[in-house]
């Protein structure tokens, strides 16, 4: 399988601070961890794939092959040094681009995702890109256009895997989802640590609206609600 080659960039040792696995990414993990059949044979995807840890994970898994998006070049560099140190050979590639044009007509089994989809306009927060933090004011930029991709990339079968936030609108992804014909269901919920920085950045309407329903603070301290759901047709999600 053809594999991208990024001349004049630097080679990574271990991955930035700003591709640092994250709560989500452990909570993604330890849901295809708990359905490993999922991965199995599979032809998986990742969208946004970051340090390249859920691939990484999803070959420990089984999975045929291993594919990776992202818009940023650090991304895909350190995705491939670190399937390279696992030894995965050639069954993996990587594609820097925008969501879902390097696999224009292509179908995968497995299809997994964990995009920036904090509701907060574009804006840096320590070590991080605005295009690893920031989802737009509704958090959505990128969300709804990952869902609206799903029904073409997705092999007969299949199933797709994302953390989505508790505070944004569950029902609207369903029904994106729903107009081809697919199901969406939580998999797993669980909170994680929303820092005082990104709590000053969220969008307020979404901050009032949320605060002791998905969002919970204690003094100093706020925790979201964030769902590992997972997409296909009602068939293959049973």
């Amino acid at each position: 399988m053809p594999e991208l080659k990024l001349a004049s960039v630097r080679e990574l040792r271990g991955p930035p601070a700003a591709l640092r696995p994250s709560e989500y990414t452990a909570a993604l993990i330890q849901v295809l961890h708990a359905r490993a059949s999922w991965a199995r044979d599979a032809d998986a995807l990742e969208i946004g794939c970051g340090s390249g840890v859920v691939l990484a994970a999803l070959g420990a898994l089984g999975a045929a092959s291993l594919c990776g998006i992202d818009i940023e070049n650090e991304a895909v560099v350190s995705s491939s040094l670190l399937l390279r140190e696992l030894d995965y050979r050639d069954n993996f590639e990587f594609h820097r681009g925008d969501m879902w044009r390097p696999v224009a007509g292509r179908r995968f089994d497995l299809i997994a995702a964990n995009l920036p989809h904090f509701p907060m306009e574009p804006q840096e927060i320590g070590c991080r890109l605005a295009s690893w933090s920031s989802g737009g004011a509704d958090g959505r930029a990128l969300l709804d256009r990952f869902l609206e991709g799903v029904p073409a990339h997705l092999a007969p079968g299949g199933r797709a895997v994302m953390t989505h936030n508790g505070f944004l609108d569950l029902d609207l992804s369903r029904s994106i989802v729903e107009q081809s014909g697919l199901s969406l269901r939580i998999a797993q919920t669980v909170l994680v640590c929303i820092s005082s920085e990104k709590l000053a950045l969220m969008t307020r309407d979404i901050l009032f609206a949320e605060e002791g329903r998905s969002i919970y603070r204690y003094g100093s301290y706020a925790f979201g609600e964030m769902h590992i759901v997972e997409i296909g047709s009602p068939e293959a999600l049973g």
